[in-house]
């Protein structure tokens, strides 16, 4: 684990977002950058579409322990 240093406005723009999304500050501050991190890496993919891939590859993270 490390520390990010991030400006005091986009701290705070994190904070709003975590209680709206109900996640602590570094849940919702993790969630961006990984969103961050796969939209730079598939360019051509919407929100929606980036967040149905991650769902299909937990549900088949899920199924492959289930049946281990």
């Amino acid at each position: 684990m490390g520390i990010v240093k991030i400006s005091d406005e986009l701290h705070e723009e994190v904070r709003l977002a975590s209680q709206v999304m109900s996640r602590s500050i570094n849940s919702q501050a993790e969630f961006w950058l990984k969103i961050g991190r796969l939209a730079e890496q598939n360019q051509d993919k919407s929100f929606l579409e980036l967040i149905q891939i991650e769902l299909e590859q937990v549900r088949k993270k899920q199924n492959e322990t289930s049946h281990n």
